[in-house]
C-alpha cells in the first residue's frame, strides 16, 4: 500500500493538546514497530480470557506516559495497563497497543491511540498506524486529519451500498447472542461486514471514508476516545447503542457517515433490546 502524501499544516497544528497527543502517538507506534521487528519471545501474558498483553504493551505505554508526564506533568492518566493516575485540569486516555492480538500473531492492523479530555469532553487525539506511516488526528472544532490532509467521512447514501466493521466481544461473551443479531441483521443491509481487531483504526477508516460504519459493544475508553473524535471531527456521527453520546461510558458505539446512521443504529437496538 503506497503512503498517503503529506498535506499542508492545518491551521491547528500548533494546538497544544494535539501536537502532545500526535507526538506520543508516534513514539508509541514506533516503540511497537521496533518490537514487531525483533524475532525475540514477545513476553506475552493472558491478563483474562482472550485478553493479553505483551512487552510491546508496556514499553510504548512507557514511552506514552513519560512523555505526556514531562509535557502536563499536572494532568490525569487514565492508561490500559496502569492504574489510573489523578490530576487535574486534563485527563489523558491512552492505549499503548490497540490490536495486540493482532500484534502476537504479526497480523498488520494495530496502532497506538492518545486522546485527550478536559471536564466531560475529549478536546484532541490521535491515532498512529506504524507499519503504514498513517497519523490520524483531530482538534474539538477544528476538523480531522490524515496526515496533515483534511478527512472526511463517505457519502455513502444508504446502508444497502455501505460497507461496515465491527468487533466481536470476545471479553463479554455473555452478549454474545446479541452481537451475532446484530452482525446477522446488518450483513443483510449493507454491502458487507469486516472485523480487522483494531477499534482505534476501525474509527479512523471510517472517518477518512475506507469504511462507511462502525458498531461494537463491551470496549474501555481507551479503545475509542481518540477515534470517536476523529470521526466527528470528519462530519461522522458517534453514539452509544441508545442513540445518547455516552460511549465512552457504556463501551457501545454506533459510528457513521450521518446518512446510514438511523438505519445502523435501528439494527443495532433492535438485537441489542
Amino acid at each position: 500500500m503506497a503512503r498517503p502524501t503529506r498535506g499542508p499544516e492545518p491551521p491547528y497544528a500548533r494546538d497544544p493538546f494535539l501536537e502532545t497527543a500526535s507526538a506520543a502517538a508516534r513514539l508509541g507506534g514506533e516503540v511497537l514497530r521496533r518490537n514487531l521487528e525483533r524475532r525475540d519471545d514477545m513476553s506475552v501474558t493472558a491478563k483474562g480470557r482472550n485478553d493479553f498483553v505483551t512487552r510491546a504493551d508496556r514499553e510504548a505505554e512507557e514511552a506514552v506516559v513519560t512523555f505526556i508526564r514531562a509535557r502536563h506533568p499536572e494532568h490525569a492518566l487514565l492508561t490500559e495497563e496502569s492504574p489510573p493516575t489523578p490530576g487535574s485540569e486534563a485527563e489523558w486516555i491512552i492505549d499503548p497497543l490497540d490490536g495486540t492480538t493482532n500484534f502476537i500473531h504479526r497480523y498488520p492492523f494495530f496502532a497506538t491511540s492518545v486522546a485527550v479530555r478536559t471536564g466531560s469532553e475529549v478536546v484532541a487525539g490521535a491515532v498512529y498506524d506504524p507499519l503504514r506511516d498513517e497519523l490520524f488526528a483531530a482538534c474539538r472544532g477544528r476538523g480531522a486529519t490524515l496526515n496533515g490532509a483534511p478527512i472526511r467521512v463517505s457519502p455513502v447514501p444508504v446502508l444497502a451500498d455501505a460497507l461496515l466493521v465491527t468487533g466481536f466481544p470476545f471479553k463479554s461473551i455473555a452478549v454474545l447472542p446479541r452481537f451475532l443479531t446484530s452482525l446477522d441483521l446488518l450483513l443483510r443491509a449493507s454491502s458487507g461486514v469486516r472485523r480487522d481487531g483494531s477499534a482505534a483504526l476501525d474509527c479512523c477508516y471510517v472517518a477518512c471514508g475506507r469504511l462507511d460504519g462502525f458498531w461494537e459493544c463491551s470496549l474501555s475508553a481507551w479503545d475509542i476516545a481518540a477515534g470517536a473524535l476523529i470521526i466527528e471531527e470528519a462530519g461522522g456521527l458517534v453514539t452509544d447503542f441508545e442513540g445518547a453520546r455516552r460511549f465512552l461510558d457504556t463501551g457501545d458505539i454506533v459510528a457513521s457517515s450521518p446518512s446510514i446512521h438511523p438505519d445502523l443504529l435501528g439494527a443495532v437496538r433492535r438485537a441489542f433490546r
